[in-house]
């Protein structure tokens, strides 16, 4: 059962939630959100309350302005009540001056008690004004005859003015009740009073409405744009009048009492959610850093003892092979280069042998790549118990070996170090619950006589080893002089293998078959040779090898199956339509997909039937890709192609595959016939072959027949066909025609013990 995690591993996982620094950022969000709105809330209270100071401020000296005006009006009656007969002239002369010292008044006018005007000053201007009476409505008498009655000074609002415009007009009474002698009266124009009485703020930065007992008088500003949620409104304590003023700030002048306090809180704080989120990510980073520090470090803290054992491994490991546990290829090179300075001094000798497992390519392939790694480990633990103090075997890659033997004396030591080598393959391999026989093939370089340095005695054992294996494999095979002429002229003949076929240097040769039956030649088998331009004749030893090695086998064998079919063509209405023509086929022709369709368009394109075309193949190439090599062959027994066995015997000789596969002829190697007639096991062999073969219906044909006594026992024991120097040599296609005709092949087979 789990155990549950402590609160402090919960906080540190939250902490290091990808969501959290996105969290933080968000809190900070809003809380920029909530000042800035709160910031811009109080902004909107102080631009309120600087509003209200501003309507008060209009207000009181709206009231004031116009208490000095009124008391002007006062004073300028008591002066007429002092002097009752004051002349015009007096009168307009007192008149002048207050229009000059006051500049406000657009007229001052004396009213008789009548409500009639009579003087007024300037009389320009207001010449439509005299003689009009200001009681000319029923309130209007009213209010007069209360001031008239009171004492008390009359305003008349605001009122259309005869001189035209909107204005007011302040009654100051000349005496009271009986005595009175009319009105002194200041005549204003609302413009000119607005003008006087309110600053130039407030007629350049707000609308004004002046309100009369709650409707609208008179505005200024009337155009102005406003920020209609600002707006105050305010009595104003004049004398009889019901005025409220009612002022609403310019969108300019809001502007200007605002701040930009909210917008930089807000960009702050931000600012500081995005600064803190990114700490806190730079934070969570360098947690999971640490954590992932702590867990490698603890992962190499584990490693430790494993890299102190890795370190003294190092040593072993760079000097040995990791499959066969043998010493590898570059440190038995500066070994050996250390051992032949040691000869040197010593003046003694010391051998080179490369070691070659023969068919190990084959098993590799067919069986595959596990069974050959465990072959080679196998052949390395019997050949590392050669190993001692004058010995040295290392893996050389591939399937080869290398052994260097130190402080040799003389030739036998090599020869007995050989001995000992094909004592090891000498016994079978038990390899994945099955036995298999496997043999090399081994070259030797001598110091000093095969080279003086490490390179040089390793490829001449190279040349030695390849030597061996032209020579039949399961051998050995020191390196003398030749050999490295011999490999310069191999290589030569290599390079001009590129130009054989196109310059048409390779021809057949015909070697007759002998049916034992009635003693006829009905089949020949082609085998090609190199008519090269200056060494003459090659036999195909001289050259196949090469082509094998290099990939051109394949474009040779399509030479020689469309060159056998030419020559079936040429044949096909002479006395010679009833021969056969065999020819080798490749295991890496075989491999080719596209060989079945060659060699029936070879055929087609002649005109040959496929019955005249039979395939050799020997023994090695059918088993080494069986279900592939089964169903290409099965296609040319379908196309009614011949198919034989060569050299059977030799390789791994199975009743399965002669079972499985379409075969028609069995070719018995030369091995087993050449002495035939001396060695009873090879008579044995030979006999059970050929029972063998004609239990399962196939034919048989013996290779290498050159004695009579040969011939002799091949009859007796009812073998099919037989070819040999004792028939004929590989000799051209004219000669053959020749030797047919002459019956010069012909031999007498008589049936005899």
């Amino acid at each position: 059962m789990d155990k549950p995690a402590s609160a402090l591993t919960l906080f540190v996982r939250g902490l290091l939630n990808p969501a959290f620094p996105v969290l933080i950022f968000l809190v900070f969000l809003g809380i920029a959100l909530v000042l800035q709105y709160g910031i811009e809330k109080q902004e909107h209270t102080q631009i309120q309350s600087n509003l209200g100071s501003e309507a008060s401020s209009m207000a009181k000296r709206l009231e004031r302005e116009f208490l000095v005006h009124a008391n002007s009006i006062s004073r300028m009656a008591k002066r007429f009540e002092a002097l009752p007969n004051m002349p015009k002239e007096i009168w307009e002369q007192d008149a002048r001056r207050y229009l000059s010292d006051f500049g406000v008044y657009q007229a001052i006018e004396w009213i008789d008690r009548d409500y009639i005007i009579r003087w007024m000053m300037p009389v320009e201007g207001n010449e439509d004004a005299i003689g009009f009476n200001v009681a000319f409505s029923p309130e209007r008498r009213a209010s007069l005859l209360e001031a008239k009655t009171t004492g008390n000074l009359d305003i008349s609002g605001i009122v259309n003015l005869k001189q035209g415009g909107k204005g007011m007009v302040i009654y100051a009474p000349i005496f009271t009740g009986d005595a009175n002698n009319g009105f002194i009266a200041g005549v204003f124009r609302m413009e000119t009073l607005a003008s006087h009485m309110l600053s130039n703020r407030a007629l350049t930065s707000f609308h004004i409405e002046i309100r009369e007992k709650g409707d609208p008088a008179y505005e200024l500003n009337g155009s102005m744009d406003t920020d209609s949620r600002f707006s105050r409104t305010l009595d104003v304590d004049l004398p009889t009048l019901d005025w409220t003023l009612a002022v609403t700030p310019s969108i300019s002048w809001v502007e200007e009492q605002r701040s930009r306090w909210p917008f930089v809180t807000f960009v702050v704080m931000l600012f500081m959610g995005l600064l803190t989120s990114l700490t806190t990510l730079l934070v969570q980073l360098t947690l999971k850093r640490n954590r992932a520090l702590l867990k490698t470090r603890q992962e190499l803290d584990a490693e430790i003892s494993q890299r102190q054992a890795v370190q003294k491994d190092l040593a072993r490991l760079e000097t040995t092979d990791a499959l066969t546990g043998l010493a590898n290829r570059r440190f038995f090179m500066e070994d050996l280069a250390h051992t032949l300075s040691i000869a040197d001094r010593q003046m003694r000798q010391a051998a080179l042998v490369m070691i070659d497992l023969d068919r190990f390519q084959m098993l590799n392939d067919s069986l595959g790549h596990q069974f050959g790694d465990e072959l080679l480990i196998k052949v390395a633990e019997r050949l590392n118990a050669l190993s001692d103090e004058k010995v040295m075997v290392a893996y050389s890659g591939g399937d080869e070996f290398m052994v260097c033997q130190q402080h040799v004396e003389n030739i036998d030591d090599v020869i007995n170090l050989l001995g000992q080598i094909k004592q090891c393959f000498e016994e079978p391999f038990a390899v994945q619950g099955e036995e298999h026989s496997i043999t090399a093939t081994m070259g030797v370089a001598v110091y000093p006589q095969s080279g003086l340095d490490a390179d040089t005695l390793l490829r001449n054992a190279d040349v030695a080893l390849y030597r061996a294996k032209e020579q039949g494999r399961n051998t050995y095979q020191f390196y003398t002089e030749g050999m490295q002429d011999r490999e310069v002229m191999r290589l030569e003949l290599d390079k001009d293998l590129n130009h054989a076929l196109a310059n048409d240097e390779f021809v057949l040769y015909f070697q007759p078959q002998l049916d034992l039956n009635d003693s006829s030649i009905n089949s020949v088998e082609a085998l090609i040779r190199w008519q090269h331009p200056r060494r003459g004749l090659l036999p195909p030893v001289d050259f196949i090898p090469l082509a094998e090695e290099s990939g051109r086998i394949t474009d040779i064998g399509r030479w020689v199956v469309m060159a056998a079919c030419r020559q079936l063509a040429k044949w096909q209405k002479g006395p010679y339509s009833h021969l056969r023509i065999a020819v080798n086929l490749s295991g890496r022709e075989l491999d080719d997909e596209s060989i079945v369709d060659h060699i029936q368009e070879a055929l087609e394109s002649n005109g040959v039937p496929a019955s005249r075309l039979e395939v050799e193949l020997t023994e090695e190439i059918f088993i080494q890709n069986i279900e592939h090599n089964l169903n290409q062959l099965t296609k040319l027994h379908k196309l009614g192609v011949h198919l034989a066995i060569d050299d059977f015997g030799v390789g791994y000789s199975s009743l399965g595959y002669l079972r499985d596969f379409p075969v028609d002829l069995l070719k018995i190697d030369r091995s087993f016939i050449t002495d035939v007639t001396e060695r009873h096991d090879d008579a044995v062999i030979t006999r059970a072959v050929i029972n063998l073969a004609h239990n399962l219906g196939i034919q048989v044909v013996a290779e290498g027949v050159e004695t009579h006594e040969q011939l002799t026992f091949l009859k007796n024991h009812r073998c099919d066909l037989i070819q040999g120097y004792l028939i004929s040599r590989p000799i051209p296609a004219g000669e053959l025609e020749r030797a047919l005709s002459a019956g010069l092949l012909e031999i007498d087979t008589p049936v005899g013990s």
